[in-house]
């Protein structure tokens, strides 16, 4: 049985604003977009983070009417308006805490009839049961929901300054839309996926001197400019790691004036 960390809590100061959204929710976006299994990437960030031991996803079944398949992603599935499509919709668990929810529209004929069943049983991932498909992931669309910083901070002359309390997060963080394709490039699931800000339910970095300024020189390479010239690359099939997190940024040295201009 996984046990669950110990509940955390990111405090409203310039480290934590500049850390959750530049470099965290950016690492996990290009991570999902890296990768075909959502699951397994979400696996590897429980680990990786030390959200439970061991860290093992598992999906809950979330009870209530089958949601009707926009339009869009039947033409994406190649399929018309009266073929049967199989709904189910879960939460992705980890620690005992939600890290997404997801509804997923797929093709019961284009799945053999042992996953069908087993996609039956409550709890158990969709990825990891298509697996022997051998099945990659096209993301259709993926967007940033929340900022907690004004635009254009990363070029300010300073950092916003600290406040008082815990720092508020809304429960969407990064909603995205992908199609699952078979090895044969067919495609047999839509998928529609919202990473809640449970995400982010770990232990906060913590201050050391010049960390702010290192993570907005980090961000700004991770601007949304820089995002979506690369996008095309990561969203490409191929296997990688998932980054350390936070490996560059835990030395104690100070830095130079020098590094501190924006």
């Amino acid at each position: 049985m996984a046990t669950p960390a110990a509940t955390f809590i990111w405090l409203d100061t310039a480290l934590a604003r500049t850390e959750a959204p530049a470099l965290l929710l950016q690492t996990l976006n290009a991570d999902l977009l890296s990768h075909d299994s959502a699951t397994l990437t979400l696996e590897r960030w429980c680990g990786a983070y030390g959200m439970a031991s061991p860290a093992k996803v598992t999906a809950e079944r979330v009870r209530g009417p089958a949601h009707a398949l926009p339009a869009d992603l039947r033409a994406q599935l190649g399929i018309g308006a009266d073929a049967p499509v199989a709904y189910r919709r879960v939460a992705l668990r980890c620690g005992g805490r939600t890290l997404s929810e997801a509804e997923n529209g797929y093709v019961p004929a284009r799945l053999t009839a042992a996953m069908n069943r087993t996609l039956e049983t409550p709890d158990v991932a969709f990825g990891k049961v298509v697996q022997p498909l051998h099945f990659r992931r096209h993301t259709l669309s993926a967007e940033l929901l929340w900022s907690p910083l004004p635009a254009g901070w990363e070029r300010a002359a300073t950092l916003p300054a600290d406040r008082s309390g815990p720092l508020a997060m809304p429960h969407r963080l990064l909603p995205h839309r992908a199609m699952l394709l078979d090895g044969d490039g067919r495609p047999y699931s839509a998928l529609i996926e919202t990473y809640a800000e449970q995400v982010l339910a770990f232990d906060p970095p913590r201050a050391s001197p010049c960390r702010c300024t290192r993570v907005r020189d980090r961000y700004r390479l991770a601007s949304p400019r820089a995002t979506k010239l690369r996008l095309a690359f990561l969203s490409k099939p191929r296997q990688r790691t998932l980054v350390k997190p936070h490996s560059r940024f835990t030395s104690a040295k100070t830095c130079s004036t020098r590094a501190r201009i924006p």
